[in-house]
């Protein structure tokens, strides 16, 4: 049978209800900390493939207008220099 004192040994090394009530506090917060960082990087993306798509379309819009230049350079009889 425990005694009095062998209750006090395990009440010292054992999580009490308020031990258990910090830590579920501290791992709330993580979730939530957690929730906004992934929201964070979700945007991220988001605008980093938006900027993708939009150095795709540049590129292809220059590539297109060097392409009339030397064009208009052949007609005119220039040589181009790059």
């Amino acid at each position: 049978m425990l005694t009095n004192e062998d209750i006090k040994k395990l009440s010292e090394v054992l999580a009490t209800k308020e031990d258990i009530k910090d830590l579920k506090q501290d791992v709330d917060g993580l979730q939530e900390m957690v929730q906004a960082l992934v929201v964070s990087v979700d945007k991220l993306v988001k605008a980093v493939a938006d900027l993708s798509t939009e150095y795709a379309a540049i590129t292809n819009k220059v590539d297109r207008h060097e392409k009339w230049f030397q064009q208009i350079a052949d007609k005119l009889g220039m040589k181009l220099e790059y």
